[in-house]
């Protein structure tokens, strides 16, 4: 099956399990959405969702699961580079341990990307040789050519910064015009369904590729668009309210390592030294960045904009926490 056609898959199964919950539990309270509103979640929607999950499945086709995750945890880095840029949400100051702290984590998390997309370094064998889903166990992205990996790695990295750009301006978006949670999701994963469609009609006009030929591509697709973007989004949200986003992020390494042991062991997938030492390199910048944002925190030195709206990252705590992607 086309990854572009999997990913429509995965979106419209979202979907039909989140309307009719929207359904049942918003069409009383919900508030009318004017056009503006949603021709700009619809625009913002396929860069940063569409767009990221195309880009993220092709990146998975060209290097590894591994290699995928490991750069995921540029986006918090990425987020904030973002925010400096565009809308001067955030600020640096080289003068502070907050501000050195997180230009240290930007230049860790750049090292852990190069050194995925050029290190060739040996490859760790499989955890077991009689791999669960043994049909996938001809491919082994990681042996694929060395210019294919570091192409794929960019286009990762590239996905990384449109899902950024996502987060850095729904803040703006739900600011304008609050909606539920519930709500907000169904509306990303019903214009997500809609472009992902047209996308995988203009990629993939064979038809036969369309086809579920497996239990296991149907429960791929169920489990993408039911769990990761339904069940996943609920933990979040409730994790967020509970602990903070930041408590959340701190999770990141560990997905790594759960998705580095489980395609070893289901994929049969060979784990790359590169996919090791960028990740470690990343992970690094991400607790560097994290400890700069608690201490900026601490010394009350979080930035406002002019009309004492709050920043980027304090929009993702109050009013939009973050969706799972990936």
């Amino acid at each position: 099956m086309s990854t572009c056609v999997f990913v429509f898959y995965r979106q419209l199964s979202a979907t039909l399990i989140l309307l009719p919950l929207a359904f049942v539990f918003e069409r009383k309270r919900a508030p009318a959405l004017p056009f503006r509103f949603c021709f700009r979640m619809f625009m913002l929607v396929l860069i940063g969702v569409s767009g990221t999950l195309n880009l993220t499945s092709v990146a998975l086709s060209y290097t590894s699961a591994t290699s995928v995750s490991a750069t995921g945890n540029f986006i918090p880095v990425s987020t904030f580079i973002l925010a400096v840029l565009f809308r001067r949400m955030e600020k640096v100051e080289l003068t502070k341990k907050s501000g050195i702290a997180k230009i240290f984590a930007v230049g860790l998390c750049v090292a852990g990307v190069l050194a995925i997309a050029f290190y060739n370094g040996p490859h760790l064998k499989p955890l077991s040789h009689h791999h669960i889903l043994q049909q996938h166990g001809h491919h082994q992205p990681q042996l694929a050519s060395h210019s294919k990996w570091v192409l794929g790695t960019f286009i990762n990295l590239t996905s990384n910064i449109t899902w950024s750009l996502w987060l850095v301006l729904q803040g703006s978006l739900l600011k304008d015009h609050p909606i539920s949670q519930l709500m907000f999701t169904t509306l990303q994963s019903l214009f997500s369904a809609i472009q992902t469609f047209f996308i995988a009609l203009a990629v993939e006009r064979d038809f036969s590729r369309w086809k579920l030929r497996s239990k296991l591509s149907l429960i791929s697709i169920a489990y993408c668009g039911i769990v990761v973007s339904g069940i996943a989004y609920f933990l979040q949200s409730w994790t967020i309210q509970k602990k903070g986003p930041i408590f959340l992020t701190m999770t990141s390494p560990i997905t790594l390592i759960i998705t580095t042991i489980l395609s070893s062991f289901l994929l049969g997938e060979f784990v790359s030294l590169e996919s090791i030492l960028g990740g470690t390199l990343m992970v690094g910048g991400l607790y560097c960045f994290l400890w700069g944002k608690r201490r900026e925190q601490e010394e009350g030195e979080i930035p406002t904009s002019k009309d004492n709206t709050p920043t980027c990252l304090e929009e993702q705590e109050t009013v939009a926490p973050p969706v799972e992607a990936h």
